[in-house]
């Protein structure tokens, strides 16, 4: 079987979620696993400005990214919208249809809504027979997902699929598997050993703090904030961070640049201050890791918060002050610590990349 599994490279997440089930793909045998960023098809131009305009407008403008969120949601605007994204991508997506005509897979697996409009736009049009597969990687659904033409959508938690139902998806093209994460989160390795080999100290609480692929946020402040816990940051693609960090040398804080051993990282602490992308809170509930959030962006990231909510997961909306007294908290009381351990769990779905690549056959 040839599939292709594809996304595009508007923040970490969606690249997250294709790798890990294009890796496993790759381990069984019968299939042609192909990994493409569909913005790699595009012009240099339309591919610099789609990252860029993203990146600006989460970091610098968060707001006005919100209200258009929200705008792109509005149910009776929908025919007008899904004509001018067919519009939109037929003019500057054009290679990306020609290369999935050209190509002839049997599958396509989507991890973002812009190859989704375009594989289902052909199949609808019968230029294309494969079978079109969307991986909604947040726990809220955002109507910019859907298309006419979708043989299946995989949905976060069985709130998203009925979030996904209530948008007018039958059920019977809904499958609960989790968002696909990469194996190594749920490995079990001596946690003793991995600490000394990334030179933290064994015996303190220790705290991860991933700021997101932009590294933005009240960084600092929460840093020196948590004095007294051994405390891990990650700075992702935000090198002027890492660089006023490094200088710093805050005591007990080791920082990192982007890095590719977040499964180690996060088997190593004891909870997380995160921000609430869908792909970092499904590695976090795998790596049964107690979350508090920070600096969610308006639309997706508040979204996922209110559906996590719901299922006595994460702190968030809080000040830098009582995230630490949460982090005490946690620490101080055995209790506490083992129901926030408990509810990640009912969550996490280990097992999200198989029950995704099941439905291939």
């Amino acid at each position: 079987m040839k599939i292709l599994f594809i996304h595009a490279s508007a923040g970490a997440g969606h690249l997250k979620a294709a790798e890990a089930l294009y890796l496993t793909s790759q381990t069984m045998p019968g299939h042609e696993a192909v990994f493409v960023d569909a913005l790699d098809l595009c012009s240099t131009f339309y591919k610099k400005s789609y990252r860029k305009t993203y990146a600006v407008l989460i970091s610098n403008l968060p707001s006005i990214w919100g209200m258009a969120f929200a705008l792109l949601d509005i149910p009776w605007l929908q025919l007008l919208i899904r004509r001018f994204r067919r519009l939109y991508n037929w003019i500057n997506a054009r290679k990306v249809q020609e290369y999935m005509q050209r190509e002839k897979f049997d599958a396509i697996v989507s991890t973002h809504f812009m190859p989704t409009e375009i594989s289902a736009a052909l199949k609808r049009k019968g230029l294309i027979q494969s079978k079109v597969i969307t991986v909604v990687t947040d726990f809220d659904v955002h109507r910019i997902w859907l298309a006419e033409g979708v043989d299946y959508y995989t949905a976060a938690s069985e709130w998203t699929k009925k979030k996904l139902i209530s948008l007018g998806i039958p059920e019977n093209k809904i499958v609960v598997t989790g968002i696909p994460t990469n194996e190594k989160f749920s490995a079990q390795p001596d946690i003793a050993e991995l600490k000394r080999s990334l030179g933290l100290k064994e015996d303190m609480f220790t705290i991860l703090m991933a700021t997101g692929s932009f590294g933005i946020g009240p960084i600092e402040q929460i840093i020196e904030a948590l004095k007294g816990f051994q405390v891990i940051v990650v700075c992702g693609h935000n090198k002027n961070l890492f660089k006023r960090l490094s200088r710093k040398q805050y005591d007990g804080v080791k920082v990192c640049g982007l890095v590719d051993n977040m499964h180690e990282l996060m088997a190593v602490s004891d909870a997380m201050i995160t921000k609430p992308g869908g792909l970092s809170i499904s590695e976090a509930l795998v790596s049964q890791l107690p979350m508090i959030f920070f600096n969610a962006i308006p639309g997706q990231e508040t979204n996922n918060i209110k559906v996590l909510r719901e299922h006595g997961i994460g702190i968030s909306d809080c000040t830098i002050d009582e995230m630490v007294q949460e982090v005490q908290k946690l620490q101080s009381s055995k209790d506490a610590f083992l129901t926030a351990l408990k509810r990640t769990k009912q969550l996490a779905r280990p097992t999200a990349v198989r029950d995704i690549l099941a439905l291939l056959s």
